[in-house]
């Protein structure tokens, strides 16, 4: 097997710099080791005045593209407003929220019209508040204060989605997005189940994922302590029962049976391109080896693809899971109305450097996953070999 190219690799030049990277309100700092607070504070005011003549400042011979690129988004990020950064997106998860009450209303109608309606207003409010909320708050990017941020993160992901939100943080920070297509540890094989047949797999399991997310989580208890363990099936618990009380007693339920069809139905209505955008995205795309894996830069270019603009999965997933899918893994704390602005900058940087910008529409993904399955799906994903590539 042939190695990256040197250039390509987590080396010399980063570590030369010392590059330590703080996130905060949804903007990446960088500062150098050896660099005084005055020398970095001076450096920054020349950026933001733009004594260059030009918002593109010259690369130094140490900076790298990432770092470059990063002070291209980071001063969008600076003159955007509160409202673009995180308010839409707050404002989009409260307009989900007070869908709810209508919904419930219209679930107890005996008009099949308005029943429809209010599965479907149901069904829409849910995947807005497990797919994009969870997937926003697991990043921190709702709020800049960390016990907010932790609160919202349980709201989203364990009363709302019945996940855990340490594992989830644990398995989509810690794992996906830190080691993006890398062999092992990011390469996205958790979706994989080589035993199902393709039509199965693409088209019928999904549904069962409302069923399958809270068992894995009760599976995963044994890793927490006995205190985050009891929070978590406390607060599961408190989401699957709300709904279900709310069902019986405000939309009318007569039977237990039909309130939790009616549960299952609400919930699995987005499963099935929630299963197609996590695959789509980066499996079939170059992966790497853990030992030869090249800077962030390259990575997330080659292994992270955007599909196109999609009303419905914009709202209900969000940009940064859909059209702006690579300047999410470039700039994970970014918000998605913010990687949806980010996105001219990050393409025309990545066109201008001769970086590939991958994109490709949903149905030409379903196509190459049905056609490709036993490849793509069923065996092992071969290593990626960048050499000669500058």
């Amino acid at each position: 097997m042939q190695k990256v190219p040197e250039e390509w690799m987590e080396g010399q030049e980063e570590r030369e710099d010392g590059r330590n990277v703080n996130h905060l309100d949804g903007e990446v700092l960088l500062k150098r080791k050896g660099d005084s607070m005055q020398n970095t504070k001076e450096r920054k005011d020349k950026e933001m005045k733009g004594e260059t003549g030009d918002q593109r400042v010259e690369v130094t011979d140490k900076e790298s593209l990432m770092m470059e690129l990063t002070r291209l988004v980071q001063m969008k990020v600076k003159e955007s407003s509160w409202w673009e950064r995180r308010g839409i997106d707050c404002s989009i998860l409260a307009g989900a929220f007070f869908c709810l009450p209508p919904a419930f209303l219209l679930l107890g109608s005996s008009h099949i019209l308005w029943f429809s309606m209010g599965m479907l207003l149901m069904g829409v409010a849910h995947a807005i508040l497990t797919i994009k909320g969870a997937h926003l708050s697991s990043h921190g990017a709702l709020s800049e204060s960390q016990a907010w941020g932790k609160f919202w993160a349980i709201f989203f992901i364990e009363i709302c989605s019945s996940f855990s939100a340490r594992m989830g943080v644990q398995g989509h920070i810690k794992m996906h997005h830190a080691h993006t297509n890398v062999i092992g540890l990011g390469d996205s094989s958790v979706w994989k189940v080589p035993f199902l047949p393709r039509t199965v797999y693409l088209f019928i399991a999904p549904l069962a994922v409302p069923i399958i997310t809270p068992l894995v989580a009760l599976a995963q208890l044994r890793e927490h302590s006995v205190a985050l363990a009891v929070r978590t099936v406390l607060t599961i618990t408190l989401g699957l029962y709300s709904q279900y009380w709310l069902l019986i007693n405000v939309s009318g339920f007569q039977t237990p049976h039909t309130a939790l069809l009616c549960m299952l139905v609400c919930r699995a209505m987005f499963s099935v391109p929630y299963i197609h955008v996590n695959i789509f995205q980066h499996i079939g795309l170059p992966m790497f080896s853990p030992t030869d894996r090249p800077k962030r830069i390259y990575q997330m270019t080659h292994g992270v693809l955007n599909l196109p603009r999609n009303p419905l999965l914009d709202w209900t997933f969000g940009h940064s899971l859909i059209n702006c899918h690579v300047e999410h893994h470039l700039f994970p704390f970014l918000t998605d109305n913010m990687c949806l602005k980010v996105k001219p900058i990050v393409s025309q940087y990545l066109m201008e450097k001769e970086l590939p910008y991958q994109e490709d529409c949903y149905l030409s993904r379903l196509k190459l996953f049905f056609h490709k399955y036993q490849e793509l799906m069923v065996f092992a994903p071969p290593i990626t070999e960048l050499v000669g590539v500058q």
